[in-house]
């Protein structure tokens, strides 16, 4: 049974679905969760898990293929709402664990599983430094370049979600706390382990 809500501390897999197979696993941790708003936490060294086998119609995970095997740095925090068609990414850098910015990564609304929730990153992005008077697009070169074989018959719909976040933001509209740039993790947050047979869950396909 999908539980309705996590509780803080609980370990969240946030795991990617890939053309109707499992991509990659990450373990995260639950920062709070209201069932709209999840919020994770992936600390720095948390292992990344990929499929041992599939068919991988457009290739195994980019990071795989990279040699990435642990999340490195201070960690991310991310934002994820129900229905929402994008997450917000936080950053820190360096010893003084510095804010970098605000990420707005377009993928899959969350869709909650047992064990966390599955979405799909859509590899076009926002990115509002902290330093910057704006925002711009990331990866939109790459976005044309892999999206038709990634996500077939999405890619108005994609381009759509990262024209009304622009709107948003050229309007002063934010919908979320910005005090969360502020935000510090429990110093007993661990990297997770992914749970066995994380990749047999089930899952809806998009």
């Amino acid at each position: 049974m999908t539980p309705e809500v996590f509780l803080p501390g609980q370990t969240v897999v946030r795991r990617e679905i890939m053309r109707g197979e499992p991509w990659i696993a990450i373990p995260q941790v639950c920062v709070q969760d209201d069932g709209d708003l999840l919020v994770t936490y992936t600390p720095g060294g948390t292992p990344l898990a990929y499929p041992a086998t599939g068919t991988f119609p457009v290739g195994e995970h980019p990071w795989k293929a990279a040699g990435s095997r642990r999340w490195r740095g201070h960690g991310r925090l991310e934002l994820h709402w129900t229905g929402v068609e994008h997450s917000l990414f936080l950053f820190w850098d360096g010893p003084e664990r510095a804010f970098q910015g605000w990420y707005f990564n377009l993928e899959d609304a969350p869709r909650r599983t047992p064990m966390g929730f599955d979405t799909l990153d859509h590899e076009l992005d926002v990115w509002w430094a902290a330093d910057a008077e704006t925002y711009e697009f990331k990866d939109v070169a790459e976005f044309e370049e892999t999206g038709p074989a990634r996500y077939p018959g999405r890619m108005a719909q994609i381009r759509a979600e990262g024209a009304r976040i622009a709107g948003l933001l050229d309007a002063g509209k934010l919908w979320w706390d910005k005090s969360w740039a502020d935000w510090t993790p429990d110093a007993s947050w661990e990297p997770r382990d992914v749970p066995a047979g994380w990749e047999s869950v089930a899952f809806e396909a998009r």
